[in-house]
This record gives structure tokens, sequence and C-alpha cells, in this order.
């Protein structure tokens, strides 16, 4: 009985242009990454070609050389090799993927998630994930730019001025009105106009720029989701942003990334995975990262200790985030770390002594904070001014308190922000329960059910 060509699997070999020879090669190589021999040839890409079976992990290992080769996912199925598919896929984004291909089609189908539609008792990801994808990128050489993309268009270095552009554009709506507010934008603009140029071609200098530029944009995209309160939805979008930083080894971008996950970790009250991250990010960051990079990770390194009630070792992190700090303005740094100026070291400094209890030091930094933030970072603002007011009721002025806690609900009612929006909560909470007679505590209870009210109208 004569067997039918198989006709999938030409016409996906002509799309990424390759050859029986060079198949061979790439799956030989897939196959090697995992652990496994594979002697495969072109002999046995003809075979195929001519309609024989295939060993099912061969053909898995057939489908992920095709799916980096056109920086798409590829199947078995779509390789014309039904029977040989593997199970089913875990939930999109679980863990640090081995592929570009693989990570490419992650955040592809994290474009179509919005943070407020997601169950809001979603799993985050496991810790044993998380620090597997901390080591893995820590020991992780670069994968290299990809030079042999499918897509005829040629990207230049304007396309790449434009999205560091929007970068700027939408870290500052972030800022600004908070993480619900633009994260549609950013997921529009981010599988639109950026993820198909990874696909295109360039030269290598432009390919580097290129995988930067979209790790900035796609670290916004997991910080946003963060801020709006979707937790299992950043974690997804961050390591995935994680692992497109290795392509190019952008090694200050992963460091970044990394000290976002213990910044959400320590918000989320997980101290040990809090401080994992934070020493990843320090330590990842030590061969490239300038001194102001270096203080950021320190200071969430002390942010991470004082969660974990360690005195000594947050005062130590504070004492390295300040020296690197002292050396910052020397340094080229990228455009995306603007943001780390006095205000925001002082701002970082102020969690540190109130989450230790010490009420002079927080009340000292965040009042430092206060007066050093541009109110352009409204969000970052009004968290100060929260710290400050937890730091003043600690200290026993409860006028003063309150009086700065209703000036940040004020200022900053309409942010669309989880953080900040549990910022007041908690301060509302705190000062209900030793003084909830009291009347300008009772008027502060008014405004803030005021403000939810605006925000739940717009």
């Amino acid at each position: 009985m004569s067997r039918e060509p198989n006709h999938r699997l030409a016409a996906v070999m002509a799309e990424a242009g390759a050859s029986n020879k060079g198949l061979a090669k790439r799956a030989r190589e897939v196959a090697e990454r995992h652990g496994e021999h594979l002697g495969t040839t072109h002999v046995a890409v003809q075979r195929w070609l001519d309609g024989s079976g295939i060993q099912r992990q061969t053909a898995v290992y057939v489908a992920e050389a095709l799916s980096h080769k056109l920086r798409r996912r590829v199947t078995p199925r779509d390789l014309g090799f039904p029977d040989a598919s593997p199970a089913p896929a875990p939930a999109v984004g679980m863990g640090y993927s081995g592929s570009l291909a693989e990570t490419l089609h992650t955040l592809e189908s994290l474009t179509h998630q919005r943070p407020e539609d997601g169950p809001l008792d979603e799993p985050q990801l496991a810790n044993t994930e998380v620090h597997s994808a901390a080591l893995t990128w820590l020991v992780s050489r670069p994968d290299g730019v990809p030079i042999d993309g499918s897509d005829t268009r040629r990207v230049s270095m304007r396309e790449v001025a434009a999205i560091r552009t929007a970068a700027g554009f939408f870290m500052q709506l972030d800022f600004q009105f908070g993480g619900g507010h633009a994260h549609k934008a950013f997921r529009h603009y981010f599988r639109e106009d950026v993820l198909p140029l990874l696909g295109a071609n360039y030269s290598a200098k432009v390919g580097v720029a290129l995988f930067k530029a979209a790790a900035e944009m796609s670290q916004l995209l997991a910080w946003t989701a963060y801020d709006s309160g979707n937790h299992a939805l950043s974690d997804r979008y961050m390591l995935a942003t994680l692992r497109l930083t290795q392509v190019v080894g952008d090694r200050t971008m992963g460091a970044r990334v990394l000290a976002n996950m213990s910044h959400q970790a320590n918000y989320l009250g997980q101290a040990g995975r809090a401080l994992m991250l934070a020493r990843a990010s320090v330590e990842g960051g030590k061969t490239s990262a300038t001194p102001r990079a270096r203080a950021l990770f320190s200071a969430h390194e002390a942010r991470a200790l004082s969660t974990a009630q360690d005195r000594k070792g947050a005062a130590r992190a504070m004492n390295e985030a300040e020296k690197f700090f002292a050396r910052a303005d020397g340094a080229d740094d990228p455009e995306w770390l603007a943001y780390m100026d006095e205000a925001e070291l002082m701002g970082e400094f102020c969690h540190c002594f109130r989450d230790l209890g010490q009420r002079a030091g927080a009340l000292r930094f965040a009042r430092r904070a206060v007066e050093l933030t541009d109110p352009k970072y409204a969000r970052t603002l009004g968290l100060c001014r929260l710290v400050l007011a937890q730091s003043q009721l600690m200290s026993g002025d409860l006028e003063a308190a309150v009086a700065t806690a209703a000036l940040a609900v004020e200022a900053g009612d309409a942010l669309q922000s989880a953080r900040f929006q549990r910022y007041v909560g908690d301060f509302q909470r705190e000062v209900s329960a030793g003084h909830g007679a009291h009347p300008v505590v009772r008027q502060f209870s008014g405004q803030v059910r005021a403000a939810m009210n605006r925000l739940d109208d717009e």
C-alpha cells in the first residue's frame, strides 16, 4: 500500500526555508538541549516527507526546531503527525521556557488576557518554578539574536526608537494613573506592534536593541498586571520577560525583572520568596548593572529583609544601596531607570523602617520621600504619604496621620492601582481599630467611601 506524501511537513519546511539536512541538524540540537541523543539525518527527513511514520518524541523535537526557526509555535499536528502530538500543555506561561519560540507564543497568548478578568484566587507560580527560573537565568548564556527571520520586513533603529518612546509614555501613564488605567493599550501595542518585529529581519546591532526594547515593554505589562492586582498573570509575564532578556544577555533588565518579582512577593507577605528573588537580582546585576541599578536591587533586598524582621541584614542592605547611589550620577544609565532618584530610594527606606517598627526612621525617610517626589509620580507620592501617615500614627500623632492620609486619598482617588487602594484600606483599618469614634477618623472614612465610589463610576 503506497503512502501519501506529507504535504503539511513540506509546507512548513518551505515556509521556514529549511532543507532536509538543516532540519535534521536543528532537531538533533533541540534533542541535545533536552539531554537526549537523536540520530536523525536528512534521510529520515525525506522518509517523513514521503509519508513514513515518526517516533512521538522525535516529532516533538522537530516541531520545536521549526518553532524556533519560524519564531511561532508549531505542533506535531501542524507537521502532519497527529498521532505524535504531545500531551496537553500546562497553562500559558507556566515556568521558564527553554526556547524563544515558546516564550514568544506565551507572551502573545498573555496579551489576550485582561487583569480584571482573571479569577482572584488563581494560584501564583509555585516557589519551585520561581526558584528554578531564577537559577536558570543566573547560569544562562545569551541565545544570540536570531538572524534568519521568515518575515521579509527589515527593522531599523527607527522602529526601536518608537518602541522605547512608547514604553516611556506607557510607564508615565502607569506612574500617574495606576496599572489598571492603560493595561489594555499596553497589551494591544505589544501584540500588534512589537512582537511581530521580533520575527522580522534586522542586523545584529538592531536585533540587540530591538530585544532590549521588547523586554522593557514586556516588563511594563508584568508590572501593570501586578499593580492591577492580578498576581498570577503578573508572574507569567515576569517569567516570560526574564526569558526574553536571555536572548541578548540583558543582565540589567533581567535583574530588574527579578527585583520586581521580589517587590511583588514582598507586597504579598512572602518574605522567603522575596528575599531569594532580591538576592538573585543583586547577584545577576553585579557584572553589568550601573551603580544606580545596583542601588535599586540592594534596596529591594533591604525591603525583603525588613519584612523578614532581619534588622541587621536590612541595615546592611540599605547601607549598600546608599553607597551605590552615591556613585550613580557618573554612569550611563538606561532610560527606564530615570525614576530611580533620591526620592525613590527614600521611599524604599521608609517602607523598611515602617516594616521593622522603627517609627523614628520611618518618619524621617517618609517625610523626605514626600518632599522629594515629583508629583508626576502620583502613585509613588500617594504610597509614601500613606507610609508617612502610618508612621505618624505609630508615633501617636492621630490628627497629623489622618490629615496626611486624607491628602493622599484626595490627590490619588482616581488611581486605578490595587496597591494604592490596599494601602488606603490598611491605614483605614489601623486608624479605625483604636480611634474609630474620633470625628477626624469618621470624616476620613467618609472621604474614602466617596473616593471609591468615584473610582467605581469611571
